[in-house]
Order: C-alpha cells, then structure tokens, then sequence
C-alpha cells in the first residue's frame, strides 16, 4: 500500500472503527444495566471482528481477518478480566498496547508478506504508543457517568483520534 492510499484507508478506519465504538459506548450506557464480563467479552469480540473485517477488506481476505480480529478482541478481553483483579482497570491501557502490536502481527499476515519480526515489532509499538497515548487522553470520556448528558459526537471525535495513529502506524507504507 502507498503512502496516500495507507493515509486514506487510516483515516476510513479510524472513523469506521470510531463509529463501532461510540455505539459501544451507547449500547453500554443504554441497554447494560450492570458490567459483566460477558458483556465484555463480546464487546471486544465485536469490536475487533469489525477492525478484523476492516483489514481484511484492505487485504482482500473475507474470512481469515473476521475470525482473525475476533479472536484479537476475545483475548484481549478475557487477559483484561483476567489481569484487572491483580492491576486494577489500569490494566486496560496494557492490553490496548498488546492487542496494536497483535493487529500489526496480524495485518502482515493477512497481507501475505513475510513478517520481519523487527519492522513488524516497530510498527506494533509505534501504533500502540501513538494510539496509546490518545487512548489515555480520551478515557476521561466515561466519566463522570452520565450516559444521559454524555456527548456522542466527543465520543466520535475521541474514539476517531484513538484510532488514527495505530492505523496510521500499520497502513502507511513508504
């Protein structure tokens, strides 16, 4: 992927992505009456599915990235419930780098290029830490929690910013 098309499709992920997200954020705020791991789980299950399903579209690959992406948010949720008894909800910005350096594992996967453990290493960090960063600016977005007066589109916005950078860091090619 060149580099305009790998600014492009960032962009379209970050807001594609965004939009699953803040419906997340609505669904949970709306429908869940009280946090259970379950609920979890198929959140980030979901909501990997679609970045799984995104990727994969990029690669042209229909059912690897959907099974691939799903399997990406199942552990990515079950190590958060896993490790938040012992680490507390901090935990959730370890799991957010982990699961980075996972999709840019799996995007050279889908993509059919032999994975260069060190570039592939180093773009995982760089969107884990760009996303990271972001992430950790945005969590205050839950709170205080009010999903009545919360603002969807600061949410949009928030998630879209989230996004960016771990896109930007997997698909932007030289």
């Amino acid at each position: 992927m060149q580099s305009s098309s790998g600014i492009t499709a960032s962009i379209i992920g970050a807001l594609a992505i965004a939009g699953v997200s803040t419906l997340g954020d609505f669904v949970w705020a709306t429908w869940i009456p009280r946090h259970r791991p379950i609920y979890g789980l198929t959140h980030g299950t979901l909501l990997f599915l679609c970045i799984g399903l995104f990727l994969g579209m990029l690669a042209k690959k229909h059912v690897l990235e959907t099974v691939g992406g799903a399997l990406i948010g199942l552990l990515a949720a079950g190590s958060f419930y896993l490790l938040a008894p012992m680490a507390g909800y901090s935990i959730m910005f370890g799991v957010w780098f982990a699961v980075w350096i996972a999709l840019a594992l799996f995007n050279e996967r889908l993509n059919a290029r032999p994975v260069a453990v060190r570039a592939t290493a180093v773009r995982g960090l760089l969107a884990a830490i760009g996303s990271g960063v972001v992430f950790y600016l945005i969590s205050g977005i839950w709170f205080p929690f009010n999903p009545r007066g919360w603002d969807y589109l600061a949410h949009f916005a928030g998630w879209t910013a989230a996004y960016l950078p771990g896109f930007a860091a997997l698909l932007i090619r030289r």
